[in-house]
C-alpha cells in the first residue's frame, strides 16, 4: 500500500501533531485547505509508524550534548490505566537526559535508569542530585562510577515541578521520546 502523499508531507503532519498537541481531526482540516485530503485515521496510522523513528532521531541528537550535572527524580503516575514510577533526569540547564517507566521503585529500576541514561547520552555526570532514596547511592557508585559526586536534597530536585509546570523542560516533541501516548516502544524502555 503506497502512500498518496510525499513522505515529507506525512512527516510534517506527524511533527505538527506532536509539536503543537493538535487533535487527530485538526490536522485533516488544516491540510484540506491546502488541497490534501486524508482522514484522522490516516494521521493515527502515520503517527504510529513515524513516531518511533522521530523519537530515536531525537535520542541520537541528544548523545553527548547534555551537561555533567544531573538532577534525578521519580514520580508515581497513572499511565494507560496502570500506576507506574517515572524515573527522569535533567541536566543543569534543564535539558532532558532520560526517562524510564517502571512498575517498582527499587535498586533494579534505578540501575536500569542510570544505565539507559548513560547509554542514550554518552555522558557520565560529575555530579548527581537526588531526593535521597535508599537505592541511589549504591546505584550511582556501581553504574556511574565512584568519582561521581552524589548530593541529596528534597528541594533541589523540586526543579522538575518548576520546569515541568512552566513548560521549560519537556517540549511536546521531547515528550514523544518518553511518553507512552506517542506510541514509542514503552515495553523496550520499561523496567519490570
Amino acid at each position: 500500500n503506497r502512500a498518496q502523499y510525499p513522505s515529507d508531507v506525512i512527516a510534517l503532519v506527524v511533527l505538527w501533531r506532536l509539536r503543537h498537541k493538535l487533535s487527530l481531526r485538526d490536522l485533516p482540516e488544516m491540510f484540506a485547505v491546502r488541497g490534501m485530503v486524508f482522514s484522522h485515521e490516516a494521521v493515527r496510522d502515520w503517527e504510529a509508524k513515524l513516531t518511533p523513528a522521530l523519537a530515536e532521531g531525537l535520542r541520537q541528537r541528544r548523545h553527548g550534548k547534555v551537561g555533567r550535572s544531573w538532577y534525578v527524580d521519580e514520580t508515581y503516575l497513572k499511565v494507560d490505566g496502570r500506576w507506574c514510577y517515572v524515573y527522569r533526569a535533567i541536566d543543569g540547564s534543564g535539558a532532558l537526559v532520560d526517562v524510564l517507566f517502571s512498575e517498582r521503585r527499587d535498586m533494579r529500576a534505578a540501575k536500569a535508569f542510570f544505565r539507559s541514561a548513560k547509554a542514550v547520552t554518552g555522558v557520565t555526570p560529575d555530579r548527581v542530585t537526588t531526593d535521597g532514596h535508599d537505592s541511589y547511592p549504591r546505584t550511582i557508585r556501581t553504574e556511574l562510577g565512584r568519582g561521581v559526586r552524589h548530593r541529596t536534597s528534597r528541594y533541589l530536585t523540586d526543579v522538575f515541578d518548576k520546569l515541568f509546570f512552566e513548560g521549560l523542560c519537556y517540549s511536546p516533541l521531547a515528550r514523544a521520546t518518553a511518553w507512552p501516548r506517542a506510541g514509542v516502544g514503552r515495553q523496550a524502555r520499561h523496567a519490570a
